[in-house]
């Protein structure tokens, strides 16, 4: 007696067992396979029922009914293994339309499914879903934070700072960090902050979210210390943030701005980079500081003017807070307050200096 879930489909094709025992016999494979390398063949795996699907379609026109009665003998006969669903099954097809060459499929190959069911369904555009792809594979991201980086378009903000590296860097370094710098940075992570927070009040909520921090700033960045303390000529100055970057192999000073920025600003970065380049950096084995000064706002024509003629490698990028939209959804300020306080002591615990693994694969 044919099981209740196992509803016929009238008028299967001729040649519809035969690729039922196929695919039966590539799972049981897999199965097998899986427990060296589980996601990898699973991925692999799912292509090749897409590619499956596909042929039929452009070969016999096949619709949306055989692939129902695909998925229910299939759940039939692998009752353990899920993801056989009629939805998971188009979105197999889905995968091999969007991965078709076989050296992209390698690279998508070493991403988990949930991951690639994001690439596929959130992004239209190759040439995208091919960089985020990459970065994920490098970063080790978590499938909430690449469906995050895709939501804040961080494709089109990684390099869009105003810097003057290209004269000031000698390449390939200065491409590097050129591609190091964003614009906008989103600190939506930070919450409703008022209008009128202090620079000192932005730097206390940003160190007390340092993870999150790190993660936006990106792979690579290590926090040294934050109101970082230099001495020149009996003088004390204080860095508001300076952190090490591990494949620039540089400090990297960053400037926060409550306001627009202004032309005062870079020469203020500028005494700050060569400051830390005369009494931190080891000349032997770091590379040049570079100086980020981070504002509110700014007019690219005006940054564009004043870093012309400067010799210190300085960029400019905004930030970006929570979206107006979702301004008065949020606690009121005194339980972010409490919050704050509950994670103080577990921030402190963060590295000086943490390892490349570290830095590219936080949640």
């Amino acid at each position: 007696m044919a099981s209740r879930n196992r509803r016929p489909v009238a008028e299967l094709p001729v040649d519809y067992p035969e690729l039922l025992e196929d695919l039966k016999t590539r799972i049981r494979t897999a199965q097998i396979k899986a427990t060296l390398s589980v996601n990898r063949e699973l991925v692999q795996l799912y292509r090749s029922i897409g590619e499956s699907i596909v042929q039929r379609q452009q070969t016999e026109g096949w619709g949306t009914s055989v692939v129902e009665q695909l998925s229910l003998d299939l759940k039939h006969e692998f009752p353990a293994m899920t993801g056989l669903s009629p939805r998971n099954i188009w979105r197999m097809r889905a995968f091999f339309l969007a991965w078709s060459e076989e050296n992209l499929a390698q690279l998508v190959a070493e991403i988990p499914w949930g991951h690639n069911i994001i690439l596929i369904e959130k992004l239209k555009d190759p040439d995208r879903r091919l960089w985020y792809a990459r970065q994920t594979v490098d970063h080790g991201w978590s499938r909430a934070v690449l469906a995050h980086q895709i939501e804040s378009d961080l494709f089109t903000r990684q390099g869009g700072a105003t810097t003057n590296f290209a004269t000031t860097l000698p390449a390939p370094q200065s491409d590097l960090a050129v591609q190091v710098v964003k614009d906008p940075y989103v600190f939506e992570f930070l919450g409703d902050l008022a209008t009128d927070i202090t620079e000192r009040r932005l730097e206390t909520k940003l160190i007390h979210h340092i993870r999150d921090f790190l993660l936006e700033f990106g792979k690579g960045f290590a926090f040294v210390g934050s109101q970082f303390h230099i001495e020149v000529d009996d003088q004390d100055f204080y860095l508001d943030l300076l952190f090490y970057h591990l494949h620039l192999r540089c400090y990297v000073v960053i400037d926060l701005k409550v306001e627009s920025f202004k032309p005062e600003f870079a020469g203020k970065m500028g005494f700050y980079v060569n400051a830390v380049d005369d009494l931190v950096r080891d000349a032997e084995h770091d590379q040049q500081t570079i100086g980020i000064v981070l504002c509110k706002e700014r007019n690219r024509a005006i940054v564009e003017y004043i870093l012309r003629d400067s010799t210190r490698p300085i960029g400019v990028s905004t930030y970006r807070l929570l979206p107006e939209a979702l301004k008065g959804q949020l606690p009121a300020v005194e339980t972010l307050e409490r919050e704050l306080r509950k994670v103080e002591g577990e921030e402190r615990d963060v590295a000086i200096k943490q390892t490349p693994e570290e830095q590219g694969h936080g949640e």
